[in-house]
């Protein structure tokens, strides 16, 4: 027994669950006490027993479940929880309560379902209810029933949905079980208790017993509404209320809901749609036209059948309808008139709205028919249009019903001022607005002035229910002319009119009983008509009576109840009232007029008036002024004044000072006096012809305005502008269109006439005089400020010149809203009128304007023939018919909105197949638009919906053409129309992701900018909710962007209540969207800014509506600019809480965010990021790879975070506006530098939320992010950290993905970032994710890769291609031929990059290519050998060709990531700082390099101190003698083992895009340069850190200059160090002299191009900059080698006079330059190799032949040329002819012309030169010459060879001879020396010959390097000691080679292993070939000599590279490794 009670020890929770019953009781006992006690509703407690209330109601033990049942209850009334457990404890109450013999059982069951209910879940629990209706259990379905009925007595019909319920009754009346028939009529008593008669349909087809059944029941039910007896819990203030004693407040209240319930449920919605149009009678059409009456009769009774359905499907009825209408128009059979009536009422009532489309054409037909005078047929007509009038609006038919109210006919004329009246009473005030009021009393006027008493009856009747509707103040002004008789008869109808308005019960059964009834009223009033009964009244009330009762039951029509704008548009309306009683007075004789003068005037006054003397005439005026002043309003006579004023002179008067006076007295008068329109008639025209003088213009525009105030500004322009047009006087005609340009705005436009002034401007602007034009376009401005744009279209057909004219006044305007008046208002207004009160005023005013516009009859063009062209089977002809209509509208310009069948026809072309029609309508539809104006409104449910329509279609340009037309009728009708009815939900409802999109966001654009909408909009909202889970993600979107914008005008509680029928996963979703809408839902647009914008007329709404739109967007505009981060917080804060959205944010909470805000942002938590990377490893979470986020991946980040990112900050990062964002990244960049550990730490979360921001498209925050990844990426390569793969595999894919962006800043940054991304992951994984990016479909991605491609592996060499260099390279040529020309060049330079590391090896690699992409590849690769170092701003591709072309030195322009630098480094050690050696070797050795890479693999990039190092003892045994110029040996081991590397470092970091790091660079430079014993160590890196500084310069120019964000002293700073360390380093002559002609190129044109940057100037220490520039490019010309500057200077001008968009000063400094090297010739001349330079003037010639140079705009170039010759000739006299050496065909070269010339002009002048020297001097040798002579030829030469100054000089004329004369014998000139000095003369002249071989095929401008050129003498005597160049001539390293080659030989060493170390030649020497000019041609020809000659190969002075370039290795290679191995072993063993 023991083990049985185990379980009293188990806690509650266990016990629920236990399998023994008595355990699971007790178990549920306690849990019922712990739930009574449980005190909070948001204790955890509650959550325990979540899972198990399920368990608690559905208990197999009856007596246990009782007991579970208990507590359940309690749970669920008491837990906050309880709400997520209805689904599952209703089912379970359903299935296994309800089923229970137990009354309490099922008691306690249907209380738990109540109480679910009471906690807001009523729709889960009455789904789940209705579910159990369907079980087979009868207990069940009882059961079900009676909580439903309980439910809908308890909570009322508000609460419980009573359709889904109605719809399954009848079925639950069919059922066998009594029991279940009797619950079913229970619960229908309830129903109707609430909803009345809108059940009666739905249950009519129920067994009729039944229905007699519940009819008797439903009798006995009271007629009181009933209210609720229970509440939901956010109702329970309500209750408490109601159960105080009933005081008139509580039944406010009450009635205040029951208010509220009953139009809550309106029968139609109850009842099912049925589609009937399928079911007509296939011969329907057929019969309908039959010629048998009989037939037409079957046909048309066969649609009544149909459409007696109370509810109709939508669907295309226009047919039907067309059909119908034809027979109640033109069928001769009164029946069938009838008949087709009734199908048309059947319809209209069945379709409701949805039929409004076809109302416009029904309406006039029915109309016209009551010309009928048959009862029965009139009653049915009279039925049929007031059904229609349901489904549309009045301001929809007016057009129609005013045309049919001038009818002759008087029953049509009664008829329809009766459906007039019976119209209005639908109306309120808000829907009876003024302009649709104006048009229908001008119309009953008329007919109440009838001679048919009917019709006049009937217009009072319609009058008086106006009066009703929209109360007197609004109908007042229109009955201004009316008799008081007529007037107190409106008025009694008005007071018998009761409005259907102000009951509320709008129940369609009723409204079908008695329908007949209005008719019969009417019928009635007719017949009394008839009767001509002289007693009007008598008949009537009994009429009127019945009416009402009659309508009373009518369902309200859909519209506002009488809003506060309904009180009456006060403002305006008071104004045209008082206009219309002004003041008439007739016209008075001159003697009645002088009598009454007389009385009021001094009588010397009015004897003075014409006396001849002026001074009188003037002293009476002023008498007249005062006495005017004096009167009073009421006693002044104005007519009599005027007339005496006019008297004789009157307006002829010839003194201005009298005229003025006059004028100035008619002004007073109009504003003093009552003065009427005669007394204005009188002055007018006088004042017309004065207004044009100078002197009294002024006097008479006053005058003017003053008249145009009192008698109105419409009347007096009309008046004053047929006068001034009428009389020929230009001046005059100008001055009065200024006036009135004026008058408007100062009085406003309302009331003008602009058809008049149209024309008279027309005549204006025909004037010859260009005043009188001008004015007249002036004029048109101000109305285009009125009118809008479409008054353009009455000028269109003006001369162009003139129409160019008006167009440029319009565009001044546009954007201008118009003044608000100032004069015209205080006479005619009220005080104190609020205009923003009437709602309606602004469209009015606009609609005044564009009524004015004279509109054309266009319907009698619309031909049925045209109609019938428009719906051709062919194509050719629809487009006929289109062009048609279009010239039709054109032409017509204003059209009126009657257009026939037009509507038809085009709609049926808006889904032609062609979608060229579709197109070609959908612009005819915009053209209709503006042709038509407001009128347009009528048709936008036939022809505007459809166009919605075709906002699915999936052409884009088709799309964008619809939403232009729609936007176009929206801009015309205002979007009330559109939003009325269905049409636009069922348009929603379709699931066309295209349809769906395009309105989404239409009507996300239009429903800000609107103060109101109609309530059908909440019908679009299921589909909205539909769309936020639409498959399509733009659908989705857009759907999101709508949501606020819905919920600004439905309410939050609308919008969240209508979530109930969704799916309960759906329905969270969409709720936290609501949530998320409700925090960014903007306010509604205030009525002020409508009330100010009333004067801009027909534009007002238009022009509204952006300035609501940017509300939202000034908000973004003003937090996207900030400057500063840290401002960032407080001013987005601050700039939202002035817009109206702000309003949201309080400003208590932003004081608790800032306490919160204290602490660290990142939390470091231990083994955070590895416990995420395994559970990613082992699938626990999702990877992080994506197309675009979804939701699921947002969410797992913000749960990563949540516990490493401080609350508040991880707020900001996942906030739904990207103001947020920005906010969260300042505050991140805020917190980088202090929480380092935090920001690795969380390092993976970043990155991956920073992704995610990628895929915004705000700039902004992109902008932002990408700034924050810069600074992030620096400070993880200080922190020497190593990305992760999962970090890296998560970030870098996104980030490649932007680097494709369209805006180039953005790609920028990517870019920038990528390489900050090589110092923190390997470069070879990166290249691994950049080729990836390289396959997208975006081709500025693409482009983008491939170049990054092309710097990675011109950083870090080919290792970085991964998998394989041959996969990559051929991956990398695929894009050769890519259609995208950007991508094309960018696979081209990466491969030619690679050429440029790798030479011809890469075309292996590349495989087979398409002959296309070759030769595009082989081009390129020529051109870039070829391209001389000009463009100083080249694209950055080219800048590493350069550098290559120096100095391949892969690791020099950026620095890798730590872990290739190392191996980087080592490998440059182990070389002793020889890339080129690195790139020859072959494999074996790159081995042994590996090797020391591990060896060294902690060695970090702190390389400085490495210096200590000392490594001489290491080359012990091969010491080589040490020559006084130079140490090599101790050079070459000291320098090179160690610190050139370094130096390597350094120099590579100089070129850097960071400014700090460049400064470090060169600080640590200028060190060096600074102290003479160190100095020596930059030797052999001279051109090296040229390049370096020369690329810096140009970073500077192009980037750093431009960066808006860069301090400009960081820049200037930078300038500082370049130049400083340039003239430390020019002031070193040996180190000078290194830099090569291409680097000494590339660096003046960085220096002058400095010189000459204006924005430099500009900046506080620019001229300093400026000034130590100058002295620096002094220092480059002094201290460099003087054959290299010259000829770099050369090229310079060359490349800049030949750049078209170099600037004339940059070639004008380049010459200056050149200038001063002509002036330190004289001293130079003797170092200077005259031959290069010769060379680069002949290259300059051939470019610029004299006669190109002529055309030069400046003189320069030529002069400086001549002068530079002269200065060389005057130097070197005849002997400069033999300095042509280097010229291929000396013949054709221009120069030795123009040197000969030279020459012998000089010889003319001097004479003193014998011809025999200088023949000698020139090596001019005739073949006849003599022995002797030759002998001493040779002779000097040798003598030349022997002598140290001129040794080269000699040699080179040894090989000029021997080449001349290949007989000549020098061997007896040899035999006397030693063997040494033949073969170095021997030697030379190889060298010479292989030097000329190559010159010859250079074809730009290129000198031979200096280290080419042999230069030592070793005379048999001399030591090495004495080897010096004593022409300063800087000796390359070949010398050295040569000279130890030498003294090996002459120790008896072996030469070999010296010869053979290829570093030696590398290290000192820049490759032989300059960039200016590396060809690969030359190349190949000198290849092609090294094979012929293997010893020759050995001893040429070629360096390594250029072995190295062609990709051929000496013999001897094998030697060198075995050589280089050895020396690596001893490296080893040394450091170990």
């Amino acid at each position: 027994m023991g083990d049985d009670n185990e379980w009293l020890k188990l806690p509650v929770d266990q016990k629920c669950e236990h399998k023994l019953w008595k355990a699971r009781l007790s178990g549920y006992e306690d849990a019922l006490k712990i739930f009574q006690k449980i005190k909070d509703e948001k204790s955890p407690e509650w959550s325990k027993f979540l899972g198990l209330i399920k368990k608690f109601v559905t208990d197999s033990n009856a007596v246990v479940q009782l007991k579970g049942l208990e507590a359940a209850l309690v749970y669920v009334e008491n837990a906050h929880v309880a709400g997520k457990t209805t689904g599952e404890v209703v089912s379970g109450v359903v299935s296994k309560v309800f089923n229970q013999p137990k009354a309490k059982a099922k008691e306690l069951g249907i209380e738990i379902c109540l109480m679910y209910i009471e906690i807001e879940k009523g729709e889960a629990v009455q789904e789940e209810l209705l579910k159990g209706l369907d079980n087979k259990n009868p207990k069940i379905i009882v059961a079900c029933i009676e909580t439903l009925r309980k439910a809908l007595s308890e909570f009322g019909s508000k609460i419980i949905l009573l359709k889904p319920i109605i719809k399954v009754l009848p079925k639950l009346f069919e059922s066998r079980e009594k029991a279940v028939r009797d619950e079913a009529k229970l619960i229908a008593v309830e129903i109707y208790r609430w909803i009345r008669d809108a059940l009666r349909p739905p249950l009519q087809n129920i067994n009729s017993v039944q229905l007699k059944e519940l009819e008797e029941e439903w009798v006995k039910l009271p007629t009181v509404a009933p209210k609720p007896s229970r509440f939901l819990r956010s109702q329970q203030e309500l209750e408490a209320k109601l159960e105080q004693p009933q005081s008139a407040g509580g039944d406010a209240e009450g009635g205040g809901d029951d208010g509220d319930e009953v139009p809550q449920i309106d029968a139609y919605e109850l009842l099912e749609a049925v589609e009937v149009l399928s079911k007509l009678p296939k011969d329907f059409y057929d019969k309908i036209e039959a010629k048998k009456w009989q037939e037409r009769k079957e046909a048309l009774e066969a649609v009544e059948v149909l459409v007696k359905n109370p509810k109709l499907e939508a669907g295309d009825y226009a047919d039907l309808v067309k059909a119908l209408k034809k027979v109640v128009g033109k069928d001769t059979n009164v029946m069938l008139v009838a008949l087709a009536a009734k199908c048309l009422t059947g319809l209209a009532v069945g379709l409701r709205k949805k039929f409004g489309q076809y109302a416009g054409h029904v309406v006039p037909t029915i109309l016209e028919k009551f010309k009928e005078k048959k009862p029965q047929v009139v009653q049915a007509l009279q039925e049929a249009i007031d059904a229609i009038f349901l489904t549309t609006t009045l301001q929809n038919i007016s057009e129609d019903v005013l045309a049919v109210m001038d009818n002759k006919n008087p029953t049509i004329k009664q008829q329809t001022s009766l459906f007039i009246a019976r119209s209005f009473r639908h109306c309120t005030a808000s829907t009876l607005p003024k302009s649709l009021l104006k048009p229908f009393c001008a119309a009953l006027l008329k007919h109440i002035n009838d001679s048919a008493p009917e019709v006049r009856d009937a217009a009072f009747e319609a009058l008086g229910t106006a009066l009703k509707v929209v109360g007197e103040k609004a109908v007042n002004p229109f009955l201004a002319d009316v008799d008081k008789l007529k007037l107190d008869k409106i008025k009694e109808c008005s007071e018998k009119v009761e409005l259907i308005h102000g009951k509320k019960a709008g129940l369609a059964a009723e409204k079908k009983e008695f329908k007949p009834l209005p008719g019969r009223a009417a019928a009635a009033s007719g017949a009394a008509g008839d009767k001509d009964t002289k007693d009007i009244t008598a008949p009537k009330p009994g009429p009127l009576k019945k009416a009402p009762t009659a309508k009373v039951g009518g369902p309200p029509k859909k519209g506002k109840p009488a809003a506060p704008g309904g009180t009456g548009s006060t403002g305006t309306k008071n104004k045209k009232g008082l206009e219309t009683k002004e003041i008439v007075e007739p016209e008075l004789s001159i003697e009645v007029c002088e009598e009454k003068a007389s009385a009021v005037l001094p009588p010397t006054c009015i004897q003075l008036l014409d006396s001849s003397n002026w001074k009188e005439r003037l002293a009476c005026m002023e008498e007249f002024q005062k006495a005017v002043e004096l009167m009073e309003r009421a006693e002044m006579p104005c007519q009599s004044l005027v007339r005496m004023l006019a008297k004789k002179p009157g307006w002829k008067e010839t003194n201005f000072q009298v005229m003025q006076m006059k004028l100035h007295i008619v002004a007073l008068i109009a504003q003093k006096g009552n003065f009427s329109k005669t007394s204005a008639q009188i002055v007018l025209d006088g004042l017309v012809d004065k207004i044009g003088d100078v002197k009294c213009g002024n006097n008479a525009k006053e005058a003017m305005t003053a008249i145009a105030e009192a008698c109105m500004l419409p009347w007096t322009a009309e008046q004053v502008m047929s006068m001034a047009f009428s009389q020929k006087n230009p001046k005059n005609q100008s001055e009065t269109l200024n006036w009135l340009s004026n008058a408007i705005k100062e009085f406003g436009f309302s009331g003008l006439n602009v058809k008049a002034f149209i024309s008279n401007v027309k005549t204006a602007l025909a004037a010859t005089n260009p005043a009188v034009r001008t004015s007249a376009i002036t004029l048109l401005g101000v109305m285009y400020l009125y009118v809008g744009p479409s008054l353009r279209m009455f000028f269109e057909d003006e001369k162009p010149a003139l129409l160019s004219q008006i167009d440029a006044e319009f565009e001044k305007m546009q954007g201008q809203s118009p003044p608000a008046p100032t004069r015209g208002i205080s006479k005619h207004t009220t005080s104190g009128i609020d205009e923003g009160e009437d709602g309606e005023e602004p469209d009015d005013g606009g609609n005044d304007v564009v009524d004015l516009l004279p509109r054309t009859e266009i319907s009698d063009k619309i031909t049925s023939e045209l109609v019938s062209k428009i719906g051709d089977k062919n194509w050719k002809i629809r487009k006929e018919g289109l062009d048609e209509v279009a010239g039709i509208i054109n032409e017509a310009k204003f059209i009126q909105p009657n257009i026939g069948e037009l509507p038809t026809a085009l709609k049926g072309r808006l889904n032609d197949s062609n979608k060229i029609l579709v197109q070609q309508t959908l612009n005819i539809l915009q053209q209709l638009a503006v042709a038509m104006g407001p009128n347009i409104k009528q048709h936008v449910k036939n022809l505007g919906i459809p166009v919605i329509t075709v906002l699915g279609d999936s052409k884009n340009n088709v799309r964008a053409a619809a939403l232009a037309t729609v936007n176009a009728w929206a801009e015309q009708t205002g979007m009330k129309e559109w939003l009325e009815g269905e049409d636009l939900s069922e348009e929603l409802k379709k699931e066309n992701p295209f349809l769906r999109q395009e309105l989404l966001g239409w009507l996300a654009e239009k429903l800000p900018t609107l103060r109101s909408t109609p309530t059908d909009l909440i019908l679009c909202v299921p589909h909205l909710y539909s769309c936020l889970e639409d498959r399509n993600g733009d659908v989705r979107k857009k759907a999101q962007d709508a949501l606020p914008f819905f919920m600004m005008h439905l309410g939050y509680e609308k919008m969240a209540k209508a979530t109930g029928k969704l799916k309960p996963t759906s329905k969270d979703q969409v709720l936290a969207l609501l949530e998320k809408a409700k925090a960014n839902m903007p306010a509604k647009p205030a009525a002020p800014a409508k009330a100010v914008s009333k004067p801009m007329g027909g534009s007002a709404p238009t022009k509204f509506q952006p300035t609501s739109a940017s509300v939202e967007e000034s908000v973004s505009s003003t937090i996207e600019t900030k400057p500063d981060p840290k401002k960032a917080k407080t001013q987005g804060a601050s700039s939202k809480t002035k817009t109206t959205q702000g309003k949201k944010i309080p400003s208590k909470t932003n004081l608790k965010e800032d306490e919160d805000k204290s602490g660290p942002i990142f939390i470091v938590v231990p083994n955070g990021k590895e416990q995420r990377m395994k559970d990613e490893k082992g699938l626990k979470v999702l990877k992080w790879n994506f197309t675009t986020p979804r939701d699921e991946y947002i969410e797992q980040l913000k749960t990563q975070m949540s516990s490493c990112v401080a609350k508040w900050l991880q707020d900001e990062m996942f906030h739904s506006d990207f103001q947020h964002h920005n906010k969260a990244l300042a505050v991140m960049v805020d917190h980088l530098e202090s929480e380092k550990e935090g920001v690795i730490g969380c390092l993976d979360l970043i990155l991956k939320w920073l992704t995610l921001r990628f895929f915004d498209t705000n700039t902004s925050v992109l902008m932002k992010a990408l700034e924050y990844l810069k600074l992030l990426f620096t400070l993880l390569s200080e922190e020497e950290y190593h990305l992760t793969e999962s970090e890296a595999s998560s970030f870098i894919p996104y980030l490649i993905v932007k680097v494709g962006e369209p805006k180039d800043v953005i790609r920028r940054d990517v870019r920038a970032i990528l390489n900050r991304m090589c110092l923190v992951y390997p470069a070879s994984k990166m290249f691994l994710f950049i080729m990836e990016g390289t396959k997208s479909k975006n081709s500025k991605q693409r482009a983008e890769c491939l170049e990054e491609l092309g710097c990675l592996v011109e950083s870090y060499g080919m290792n970085v291609c991964q998998p394989t260099p041959g996969k990559a390279l051929k991956e990398i040529a695929i894009h050769i031929g890519d259609r995208d020309n950007a991508v094309r060049n960018a696979a081209l330079n990466t491969i030619v990059t690679v050429y440029n590391v790798h030479g011809d090896q890469v075309f292996k690699l590349i495989g087979n290519l398409s002959e296309k992409d070759m030769s595009m590849l082989e081009e390129r690769i020529k051109r870039s050998a070829k391209k001389p170092s000009t463009a100083p701003m080249k694209q950055v591709e080219e800048k590493p060709q350069r550098i290559q072309g120096i100095n391949s030195n892969a690791n020099m322009l950026r620095k890798g990531p730590a872990e290739d630098m190392s191996s980087k480094l080592n490998q440059a050690r182990s070389m002793s700082g020889h890339p080129e050696a690195a790139q020859m070797v072959r494999r074996e050795f790159q081995l042994d390099l590996d090797e020391i890479e591990n060896d060294n693999g902690t060695v970090r990039c702190e390389m400085p101190e490495l210096v200590q190092h000392k490594l001489d003892d290491i080359f012990e045994p091969v010491l080589i003698p040490e020559p006084k110029i130079r140490a090599v040996s101790p050079h070459f081991d000291d320098m090179h083992s160690n610190t050139a590397s370094t130096i390597n470092f350094i120099i590579s970091q100089v070129a850097s895009g960071d400014i700090s790091t460049s400064i470090q660079a060169l600080t640590q430079i200028d060190e060096v340069l600074r102290q003479e014993d160190k100095a020596e160590a930059m030797s052999g890196h001279i051109d090296q850190f040229l390049i370096a500084t020369f690329m810096q310069l140009r970073l500077i120019y192009n980037t750093h200059m431009a960066d808006e964000k860069l301090e400009k002293d960081e820049i200037i700073k930078l300038y500082s160090c370049i130049i400083g360390n340039m003239i430390s380093l020019f002031q070193i002559e040996s180190l000078a002299r290194e830099a090569s002609t291409g680097v000494l190129k590339d660096l003046m044109h960085g220096l002058i191009t400095l010189m000459l940057d204006s924005r430099i100037e500009d900046l506080e220490e620019g001229q300093q900059v400026i000034r130590s520039v100058n002295l620096l490019v002094v220092k480059v010309l002094e201290k460099s080698d003087q054959t290299n500057i010259l000829s770099a200077l050369l090229v310079l001008l060359q490349d800049s006079l030949l750049a078209t968009a170099s600037s004339p000063k940059f070639s004008e400094l380049v010459m200056k330059c050149l200038w001063r090297m002509v002036r330190l010739l004289p001293d130079t001349i003797n170092s200077i190799n005259l031959d290069r330079i010769l060379l680069d003037i002949h290259i300059f010639m051939k470019v610029f032949p004299k006669e190109k140079l002529k055309q030069c705009k400046s003189e320069f170039p030529i002069r400086t040329l001549k002068t530079l010759l002269h200065t060389l000739c005057k130097l070197k006299g005849p002997k400069i002819l033999d300095h042509l050496t280097m010229i291929d065909n000396k013949n054709e070269s221009e120069l030795e012309a123009h040197l000969c010339r030279m020459m012998k002009h000089s010889m003319d002048q001097t004479g003193n030169k014998s011809d025999k020297e200088t023949e000698k001097g020139a090596s001019r040798i005739d073949e006849k010459s003599s022995k002797a002579k030759v002998n001493d030829f040779l002779a000097e030469i040798f003598k030349k060879i022997g002598s140290k100054e001129n040794t080269k000089e000699g040699l080179a004329e040894l090989y000029e001879y021997k080449k001349k004369y290949s007989d000549a014998d020098i061997e007896p000139f040899l035999k006397n020396s030693s063997q040494f000095f033949q073969s170095y003369v021997e030697r030379g002249l190889r060298v010479i010959e292989m030097e000329r071989e190559g010159k010859g095929r250079i074809p730009t401008s290129t000198g031979i390097s200096p280290q080419m050129e042999v230069t030592c003498v070793p005379t048999p005597t001399s030591t090495v000691s004495s080897i010096g160049n004593t022409n300063g001539e800087e000796v390359g390293p070949s010398v050295y080679l040569e000279r130890l080659k030498i003294l090996r030989q002459r120790c008896g060493l072996d030469n070999t292993k010296q010869d053979d170390r290829p570093p030696l030649t590398s290290l000192l020497s820049k490759p032989a070939i300059p960039p200016v000019a590396s060809s690969t041609d030359m190349l190949h020809s000198k290849l092609s000599q090294l094979r012929e000659s293997r010893e020759q190969h050995q001893h040429s002075a070629l360096d390594s590279n250029q072995t190295h370039c062609a990709g051929t290795l000496t013999s001897s290679s094998t030697t060198n490794i075995d050589d280089l191995k050895k020396r690596l072993e001893r490296i080893k063993s040394s450091r170990k």
